[in-house]
């Protein structure tokens, strides 16, 4: 079965990543991109993203491209962003952790959009009210995750609606219905706001542009799934006199249960990491719902060892665990049978649990500072 990959797909089962790469017409984050990024990387006294040093950010669209500017002194600006639906997971965290990075390394601004208006065009069930007031909330565990305060601007779309709407009816007047059905799969049941929402999502692209009133190229780091509404933008911008935006793409991070995309609706909010989750939580979590690659008995499992290729609390740990030795060794320790799946599960406690901690602790910290970081249209100053 094919799995669907788009904004709005409930993911489910293994995604065939190589063959997004065909399908959307991307590029393979090579070696030599890879390299370079390093490079940068130890010029600032850091090392590589271990996110991008093991292929889970494994794509891109022009960041050869967006490179060679920034060599050129024609610095890059980032932007990335989230939808308010509900509380941030560890999964939303994955794409924030190597923009951190990446803001680090290359000293660059941050524009993060909050779509309120998105999650509620889009889900029948929820109402405006709390789409806003989850984005307020959503806002500060984006400043958790550590982002220069003076480099970061935060908007909400309705909040900020002023400023973006001139440059988004520009976008969604080269946007024909043909090509939005085409990319969307919009029907007649769908409502008009959905149809135009995906260009409200192109404005950050461009926004610092129009604002400075020069062309800075855009990189964008974000999951695949958001793919649809950035390849429609790169068709569109040129013809606005503006670059494409350049982009990284990650691969999701699966949900306990196994392969797909951790969601946030119904039961699978049970197999959910989320950042507000306590220590006790995340250990009953993980003990209950992280699929084993183990064998049914201990002494089998001794005689045959794991397969760290299905089992749920290794695959979260490549993500999480940043020292390769010890992630290494607790591969090799797995699958030697040395290693027990309630040994394993956890390890991953004992990693995730530290993550939560402090991102919690700066969460309640961001409070103090989400007022010099959250702009609006009565307060922008441009």
């Amino acid at each position: 079965m094919t799995t669907k990959v788009d904004p709005w797909a409930d993911i489910q089962g293994k995604v065939d990543y190589d063959k997004l790469i065909k399908e959307f017409g991307t590029e393979k984050l090579d070696k030599h991109l890879i390299e370079r990024l390093e490079s940068d990387a130890k010029k600032k006294g850091m090392t590589l993203h271990h996110l991008i040093r093991r292929g889970i950010f494994f794509s891109h669209r022009d960041l050869k491209w967006i490179l060679a500017e920034y060599d050129k002194g024609n610095k890059f600006f980032l932007y990335t962003g989230r939808g308010s639906s509900g509380e941030v997971h560890l999964g939303h965290i994955v794409p924030w952790m190597v923009t951190k990075w990446l803001q680090d390394v290359y000293g660059v601004e941050l524009w993060f959009q909050i779509t309120d208006d998105e999650k509620f065009l889009f889900k029948p069930e929820l109402t405006l009210e709390e789409s806003n007031r989850l984005a307020h909330e959503n806002a500060l565990d984006v400043l958790a995750v550590g982002f220069d305060p003076k480099r970061t601007k935060v908007f909400i779309d309705t909040e900020f609606a002023g400023t973006m709407y001139p440059i988004a009816i520009r976008i969604a007047k080269k946007l024909n219905f043909t090509t939005a059905k085409a990319v969307f799969g919009f029907t007649n049941e769908h409502n008009v706001g959905a149809i135009f929402y995906t260009t409200m999502q192109s404005v950050p692209c461009v926004l610092p542009s129009v604002i400075a009133g020069r062309n800075i190229p855009c990189l964008i780091p974000y999951a695949i799934d958001q793919d649809a509404h950035f390849r429609v933008t790169r068709d569109i911008l040129p013809k606005l006199g503006y670059y494409k935006p350049a982009a990284l793409h990650c691969r999701f991070l699966p949900p306990l249960t196994g392969p797909g995309k951790m969601s946030t609706t119904g039961s699978a909010k049970d197999s959910t990491i989320f950042m507000s989750d306590d220590p006790k939580t995340v250990r009953k979590k993980v003990m209950k719902y992280a699929f084993s690659g183990g064998k049914d008995t201990v002494e089998e499992h001794r005689k045959h060892g794991g397969d760290t290729t299905v089992d749920m609390a290794f695959q979260w740990l490549t993500y999480f665990e940043p020292d390769d030795e010890k992630l290494l060794d607790i591969k090799r320790r797995y699958e030697a049978g040395d290693l027990l799946s309630g040994e394993l599960k956890q390890i991953l406690v004992d990693t995730i649990v530290p993550i939560l901690l402090e991102h919690q602790k700066r969460r309640g910290e961001a409070r103090k500072a989400i007022g010099d970081c959250l702009i609006k249209d009565n307060k922008w100053n441009g």
